[in-house]
């Protein structure tokens, strides 16, 4: 599980691509204290595990699934990335719930300056918009932001000076894909409220003209 609260920008190394899966080796230093082959890292928001290291950083691998769900396929050697390590127990809970598993890919539709602030309008698809709410949480490329508006076609988050310079939303334009995770609280609650249609009893017969000719 992570925050949204990311801790370094990272450099992508080197990519080396298969068929329907690629190695990525990414340059980093924060997120290499402590760090244990098997480790799970958040990059751009996808956890990641960690299958190698080195002083100068670490390698992951991405299988198929991955690269259709997210924008990573579209990294290339000298990209940043947001990084972020799992979150230890005892750790400050700065962000939201985020668990790493990215549900589709949106696109900048605009940037816009409001005094200090800056205003990202993302463009996304009606499976991801329903799970996002006006004054609700969502990761974008792994940053926890809060969305300030949302209509059918697209939501809006407003990020202050310091989230831009520590994160990729400073080198983002418009046309940009984007790594969205919506919050994973609205998915089971929805879930959970759905009727079971398998686990329905069969009909029983029973009417109200059933009653009233048995004389109830």
């Amino acid at each position: 599980m992570f925050t949204g609260i990311v801790e370094e920008m990272g450099t992508v190394k080197a990519i080396r691509k298969g068929p329907h899966s690629a190695v990525v080796e990414l340059q980093a230093q924060v997120v290499l204290e402590d760090l244990h082959i098997g480790d799970s890292i958040a990059v751009n928001g996808v956890c990641l595990t960690a299958t190698a290291f080195s002083p100068a950083g670490f390698t992951a691998d991405v299988m198929h699934e991955t690269l259709n769900r997210s924008a990573l396929a579209l990294l290339r050697p000298g990209s940043q990335v947001n990084l972020e390590r799992a979150l230890a127990a005892g750790g400050r809970f700065g962000g939201h719930i985020v668990a790493g598993h990215v549900d589709g890919v949106g696109t900048v539709q605009r940037i816009t300056r409001d005094d200090n602030a800056v205003w990202y309008t993302i463009a996304a698809g009606p499976e991801i918009l329903r799970y996002v709410v006006e004054k609700g949480s969502i990761a974008i490329d792994g940053i926890s932001l809060t969305v300030a508006r949302v209509d059918g076609q697209s939501f809006a988050i407003s990020a202050i000076p310091h989230t831009v310079s520590v994160t990729t939303l400073a080198h983002r334009r418009v046309g940009d894909p984007v790594n969205l995770e919506t919050d994973v609280l609205g998915k089971y609650v929805e879930k959970l409220l759905q009727p079971l249609q398998a686990e329905a009893p069969p009909p029983s017969g029973i009417t109200r003209d059933f009653l009233t000719r048995c004389g109830f």
